[in-house]
């Protein structure tokens, strides 16, 4: 219990040393990393039934050649391709706006010196560097946010990618 006591008074410090902001890129953290685990959860656990109910429907058709055929075909591979690619663009927005939130924290924080500044003058170095720490945390955290969300989202996409190439494969003409 005394270790999650620690951790959160650990956390607290470190989210009011960036300011306000650092609970907004928090906020944005935690919705990408949510539609991130359902992403990979869909694509693990969902997709595969949806792809062999699609292909055990295409197998039973009489008809896989006809132009009409032709365009079931695409029409089925064009849906399931939409929907493994459902939310990833948002993901991959979300990857992209936690380095500008970092920096209006930036912002946020170097407004803050240049207050401390002109009301304490200059030579209280302690204030400006609580104004600096504020003015930097937020960049870093929204940058180490956006890093741990590329990688998994490129990988995300490259996965739906390479399944809606082995659903179309898996559509032969016959």
């Amino acid at each position: 219990m005394t270790a999650l006591t620690n951790l959160w008074e650990f956390v607290n410090r470190f989210m009011e040393t960036g300011g306000p902001v650092m609970w907004i890129i928090a906020f944005v953290l935690f919705v990408l990393w949510a539609l991130i685990i359902e992403r990979w959860l869909y694509l693990q656990f969902e997709y595969p039934k949806e792809a062999r109910t699609l292909i055990a429907s295409w197998h039973a058709r009489q008809d896989t050649s006809s132009w009409q055929a032709r365009h079931i075909r695409q029409a089925w591979l064009s849906q399931a391709t939409e929907r493994l690619n459902t939310r990833i663009v948002l993901i991959k927005t979300l990857v992209a706006i936690c380095p500008l939130i970092g920096l209006l924290g930036t912002v946020w924080g170097m407004i803050n010196v240049f207050e401390a500044m002109s009301s304490q003058g200059s030579g209280n170095a302690r204030l400006m560097a609580n104004g600096i720490s504020m003015a930097t945390m937020p960049t870093m955290a929204g940058m180490v946010a956006a890093i741990s969300g590329l990688f998994v989202a490129a990988r995300l996409e490259a996965l739906a990618r390479n399944r809606a190439e082995q659903l179309a494969d898996s559509l032969p003409h016959h």
